[in-house]
């Protein structure tokens, strides 16, 4: 450059950083708003007071299903500072990829204009309504003083797509100790401002890995006493071990009696298994409360850290026989059974946890829980119904549609069915008045339930829990001695009032 117009070089390069500080000092008073574009490493170290790219990171993991208790507690740490602001970072698809220190380093050996840029937020789930969203922010640049020394907190999301399961939260400030305090802090704020604690959710696999997608939330059920069909004083028996140790929570620790606790729900398919989980959990309200179900249950691990987190805690494990001998889920040489004992054996025996699992195969669990004695000390048998619970179940499904005499003969006629096909029948028999324009009555329910036991109908029994045929029967017996013969053979165990159906829908929201 000549000095023509502009005097010699030195001047002009003197006068043009004169102009880039009045600039940075301009973006600096005026906000974050006008800060687009400004170096970040530039932006980080006048907020510091320090060169940033000279700084060590701290770094903390947040899995999927924590995105939002983590979003929560770093704003919430954030609001005690009054100029607190959040900035973006630029820079392209770059800002995706790189963790904090290769930016800040890029940017200050000239290796790329990394610049302050958008920030980029994620709806996701807080609770079961459809309302209950938050966006939370997956990148971006919280500044702000923690305990009067500032800080900067830099969110890079997760991305399965590049084998990031997991978030990050990189912490800069001017001393290391700071920013692991700031951590420490978060961990605790995520765990006291949980949007999962005292709510019913499931976990649910990645797609794109074997990482966790996150959490879903399930409404919690309502359901009484009367709902469920057990044998006589069944119910008791589970309702105290499951929610009484809990109410005398205080009581047991007095006496050195420990709190965590298992129970195996077991018996044939549809007899209500599942069912009586609903009812101990419409029992619970406050309990956290975490289900699992066939894969997902590769995530005991994570499931046993949210109990620990947010007691008091019901981590349900439905259909683990399908998993007993299921080595294809589990890095290990073991079934993933066994992951899912050592989860139950890993918690502190003061851990206020009951872990539910339930199971149409108890053969296939027996030897496995043998081996390991103690994670599991209540087993509670789910039979068939016997007559008078057909009659119940049928009572309670018809909602009074149909006469006693009608119910009486159908439950007669229905020996060796499950409440599931209880259920089936009297939503037959309205949906064949309703296709006849008319009010459900004795007939319709005699109608369906002839179609129900007719020779083309023997798949559907089979899919309701019905066992058919005297080899299935046999079987059957031999896993379920007390469970009675084999359909329309004999009679079966006795059993109260009540509902024992209804599969529990483990359905996240679109």
């Amino acid at each position: 450059m000549t000095s023509q117009g502009f005097g010699a070089d030195g001047e002009v390069r003197a006068f043009m950083r004169q102009f880039q500080g009045l600039l940075r000092r301009m973006d600096v008073e005026l906000g974050p708003e006008d800060e687009a574009g400004e170096p970040l490493v530039q932006v980080l170290t006048d907020h510091l007071g320090s060169a940033a790219e000279r700084l060590a990171v701290v770094t903390e993991e947040v899995p999927a299903h924590r995105l939002v208790d983590a979003d929560i507690a770093l704003e919430e740490l954030a609001a005690s500072d009054a100029r607190a602001r959040l900035i973006g970072i630029g820079g392209g698809d770059m800002r995706h990829h790189f963790t904090l220190g290769d930016l800040l380093q890029a940017g200050h050996h000239g290796q790329g204009h990394i610049p302050v840029g958008q920030v980029d937020y994620l709806r996701l789930d807080t609770g079961p309504r459809p309302e209950d969203t938050r966006q939370v922010v997956t990148a971006g640049v919280r500044l702000f003083r923690h305990g009067g020394v500032p800080v900067a907190v830099r969110v890079l999301g997760r991305n399965p797509h590049v084998g990031r399961e997991s978030a990050v939260y990189e912490v800069l400030a001017p001393e290391r100790d700071v920013a692991e305090a700031l951590v420490t802090r978060l961990r605790e704020v995520m765990d006291e401002r949980s949007v999962m604690r005292g709510r019913v959710i499931t976990l649910a696999s990645d797609p794109y890995g074997p990482g966790l997608a996150g959490a879903a939330f399930v409404e919690r059920p309502a359901l009484t006493a009367d709902d469920v069909v057990l044998p006589p004083g069944e119910l008791d028996r589970i309702e105290h071990h499951v929610v009484g140790i809990g109410h005398h929570r205080e009581r047991l620790q007095e006496h050195g009696q420990h709190l965590k606790r298992g129970i195996l729900l077991y018996g044939p398919p549809g007899t209500g298994k599942t069912h009586t989980v609903r009812y101990l959990l419409s029992r619970t309200p406050g309990t956290t409360a975490v289900l699992l179900s066939g894969g997902a249950l590769q995530h005991i691990h994570a499931a046993a850290k949210i109990a620990r987190a947010h007691q008091p805690a019901i981590v349900v494990l439905e259909d683990v026989d399908l998993v007993a001998e299921d080595r294809s889920l589990t890095m290990g040489p073991q079934p993933l059974l066994f992951e899912v004992l050592d989860a139950l054996d890993g918690l502190d025996a003061d851990a206020d946890v009951a872990f539910l699992l339930t199971t149409n195969r108890v053969e296939d669990l027996e030897v496995a829980l043998a081996q390991r004695p103690g994670r599991v000390d209540l087993a509670a048998q789910i039979p068939l119904p016997d007559l008078d619970g057909r009659r119940a179940l049928l009572r309670l499904y018809g909602r009074h549609l149909f006469g006693e005499d009608a119910l009486s003969a159908a439950a007669e006629r229905s020996e060796g069915t499950t409440a599931s096909f209880a259920k089936e029948l009297v939503r037959r028999a309205v949906l064949g008045a309703a296709l006849e324009g008319t009010t459900p009555t004795d007939h319709h329910l005699a109608t369906a339930l002839d179609e129900l036991l007719s020779d083309s109908e023997v798949l559907t029994r089979s899919l309701l829990g019905v066992r058919g045929d005297e080899t299935a029967g046999e079987g059957m017996r031999d896993a379920y001695p007390d469970a009675g013969p084999a359909p329309f053979s004999g009679p079966s165990p006795g059993l109260h009032r009540g509902r024992g159906a209804g599969w529990f829908a483990y359905r996240p929201r679109p």
